[in-house]
């Protein structure tokens, strides 16, 4: 529990930078915004300074630079870590160096009961030591355990290898798993129950990501959207959208099959940040560059342009099969009328039956966006009226921040 006019300080560690695509990155930004006026929680960000995914923060309004390693913003403090590119592994370097910083820094500022959130199970073989260091500054640990990042399919069979044993790891050395979905905090106790310290079962709670359901604030004729589509071969509701990460466990090669299968006239808009090595494979098995309807767009990273697209979509694709609560799927049933989703644990939670879903079963999704095509405009209003609901319940980011508050402050139960 919180002493009386004490303040919480919470470190923050795993996200790249503020503001980015990413999962956490996106619910850094958030929470720390919603925060920012609260006087008993002083947050502290870890920020990559350099290589893929770093924070820039001349290019984010609102920044106050206190050096050239930090800076803050929405009242947190962020502090840049620098990463030598050494391949993958420079994730493992980032948190560790991070957790470094976090401990120096509560060692010289004398800060009293902090807490540390590690997002994601990177750092397993350094857990133990981590938290060790950390309980000795009078801290806790908490961790987000993401999603398998094992089971994702860019990895080899040793690096999978090493991150379940990772997440093991970091499951034993942490005082509270914040699991972003009920189906990873089943997962955490079925797998790791009795198998903490002292055979302890982990202590978990579930708090989701989440997303605005607000309209954007742009009007249908501003002139850099209508540039933007003009620029890309683009109609309001004449395109399918996917916004997200370009990696095969998001079946892009599905999606795109099964596309180039329908009699759909409409487009197929993909927007995301393309890897040329599974583009060039994905030509070779598909040929999509033959089908005009199929258009990779780049990035949009003006948040409101890309809130509007989704607005503006006809329907959404979203084919995630690996992690938990996924934040392109939550904007999505935030800002468009129909989804389409891949039939798995964590879309069904989280859509319920506000959304259609579909199979990898060949055929499966060409039949899907055939119906989908048919459907008329009060249907279309009625799947969006429920998504939009949906997410006003139980994924708004008020809500969300306000449980995390809860959690920092000791006051959820």
């Amino acid at each position: 529990m919180q002493r009386e006019n004490e303040v919480q300080h919470v470190f923050l560690v795993g996200a790249k930078s503020l503001g980015a695509y990413g999962g956490y990155e996106t619910f850094v930004y958030k929470l720390t915004e919603y925060h920012q006026n609260k006087k008993n929680i002083k947050y502290h960000v870890a920020c990559k300074a350099n290589g893929d995914g770093c924070m820039d923060e001349t290019k984010v309004d609102g920044v106050t630079r206190i050096n050239d390693q930090e800076f803050e913003f929405h009242n947190a403090h962020c502090f840049k870590i620098d990463i030598p590119q050494i391949g993958p592994a420079q994730a493992i370097y980032y948190d560790v160096a991070a957790l470094k910083a976090c401990c120096k820094y509560i060692k010289e500022h004398r800060i009293k009961h902090p807490i540390v959130y590690i997002m994601a199970c990177r750092i397993g073989p350094f857990a133990g030591h981590f938290y060790k260091e950390i309980h000795k500054l009078g801290g806790t640990v908490y961790l987000n355990p993401d999603g398998h990042e094992w089971m994702r399919a860019k990895w080899s069979e040793p690096i999978r290898k090493y991150w379940k044993m990772s997440e093991q790891m970091m499951v034993k050395y942490s005082d509270l798993d914040i699991c972003d979905s009920l189906e990873i905090e089943k997962y955490i106790h079925e797998q790791y129950d009795g198998k903490g310290i002292k055979g302890r079962d982990p202590k978990t709670t579930f708090i989701a990501y989440g997303a605005e359901t607000r309209k954007s604030v742009l009007a249908d004729d501003d002139a850099k959207l209508v540039e933007w589509y003009e620029k890309k071969g683009l109609k309001p509701k004449e395109y399918y959208l996917v916004v997200g990460r370009f990696v095969p466990e998001n079946n892009y090669e599905t999606m795109i099959r099964e596309f180039m299968k329908s009699k759909t006239k409409k487009d197929f808009a993909i927007i995301t940040n393309v890897n040329d090595k599974f583009l060039a494979e994905l030509e070779e098995r598909l040929h999509f560059k033959s089908d005009k309807r199929i258009k990779f767009v780049g990035t949009v990273y003006n948040k409101e342009r890309l809130m509007k697209i989704r607005e503006n979509a006809y329907g959404y694709f979203h084919g995630h099969e690996v992690g938990g609560t996924n934040p392109s799927l939550l904007e999505a049933l935030g800002s468009t009328d129909l989804n389409l989703l891949l039939d798995v644990g964590f879309n069904r939670e989280v859509a319920e039956d506000s959304a259609l879903y579909w199979s990898k079963k060949d055929g499966d999704l060409a039949r899907l966006i055939e119906k989908a095509d048919q459907m008329g405009a009060e249907e279309l209003q009625k799947l969006g009226a429920k998504s939009t609901l949906r997410i006003e319940e139980a994924y708004s980011w008020s809500y969300i921040c306000e449980k995390y508050e809860k959690v920092w402050l000791g006051e959820n139960g």
